[in-house]
């Protein structure tokens, strides 16, 4: 493993050698997280980067990435395991009636939560459960065994745990609250929007063609809308595309009727949208 974790600054550096860049809180999360082999809780607004954290650290460690996407609903059989009836039927019937081998780990279908924990595993891999605020609370209960020993127990079956224990990302927007039994399991890290030179050094790491001073630019601009009274924030993901967009465009710089054009990139919204278009000039005058 050529990732060095021998330190939250050897982390911070190693990050940001895959174009994530991390500030020294957020690195010593992620560092003692590891050391101590405990499942780390990061929350935030949407587009902060939480669900970029686990991606960019699965590929810096080269490891699989497992994911397990919560959502309304999400239950059991679609986010740990579920028999395989089917087959289970089929091997009844040949049998003549005999239940008793039915319930072996060979007719288990395996879901992200269980495929994490897979005790063939030569490497543990990395383990997003993203945006848990998504899921329904009960699903929290499913998650509790899991996070505090790397293990999940199948009644007809028995207790399945970790030979590598899997790196555990869990993230949320903060839609709603999350129990704090769930969060007792974890380390916490809140990730808030970037400072300004945090979000240039992500935009240049990000966007390499983009010309310096516009760079300055379109970070100046991203930062001072987030000040205005907006629906959704525009996140660094959305920073990024602009940037990104920018750069296609080969302006020498940021001019009115360009960052009209392609406010699309930066607001969801159609208010936001209208907000921003009706002060865009003072906007942009003050970033540039």
């Amino acid at each position: 493993m050529s990732f060095d974790l021998s330190s939250p600054e050897a982390l911070r550096r190693g990050l940001s050698g895959h174009g994530y860049i991390v500030d020294d809180a957020l690195a010593m999360s992620v560092y003692l997280a590891l050391r101590m082999q405990r499942p780390l809780f990061v929350e935030g607004a949407p587009g902060v980067g939480k669900t970029m954290l686990a991606r960019v650290l699965a590929d810096a460690l080269g490891v699989e990435l497992v994911r397990l996407q919560c959502h309304e609903g999400l239950d059991l059989a679609q986010a740990a395991y579920e028999w395989n009836y089917p087959r289970q039927l089929l091997e009844l019937q040949a049998r003549g009636g005999d239940a008793a081998s039915l319930y072996r780990e060979d007719m288990l279908l395996r879901r992200p939560l269980l495929q994490a924990i897979d005790a063939s595993r030569t490497q543990a891999p990395v383990l997003l459960i993203d945006e848990i605020d998504r899921a329904d609370e009960e699903f929290e209960s499913f998650l509790l065994e899991l996070l505090a020993e790397f293990q999940i127990t199948i009644p007809e079956l028995g207790t399945i745990r970790a030979i590598k224990r899997p790196i555990v990302i869990v993230t949320s927007n903060r839609t709603r609250d999350v129990h704090d039994a769930l969060k007792r399991r974890c380390l916490y890290h809140w990730i808030d929007y970037p400072t300004a030179a945090t979000e240039l050094a992500i935009v240049r790491a990000r966007v390499p063609q983009l010309a310096d001073r516009l760079a300055a630019q379109v970070v100046a601009f991203v930062q001072r809308v987030r000040r205005e009274d907006l629906a959704k924030v525009p996140g660094i993901a959305e920073s990024v595309d602009w940037a990104e967009a920018i750069a296609l465009l080969d302006l020498p710089a940021l001019a009115a009727p360009a960052v009209k054009a392609t406010l699309g990139l930066l607001f969801k919204y159609h208010d936001d949208l209208d907000r921003i278009r009706a002060s865009l000039e003072p906007l942009l005058a003050e970033a540039v």
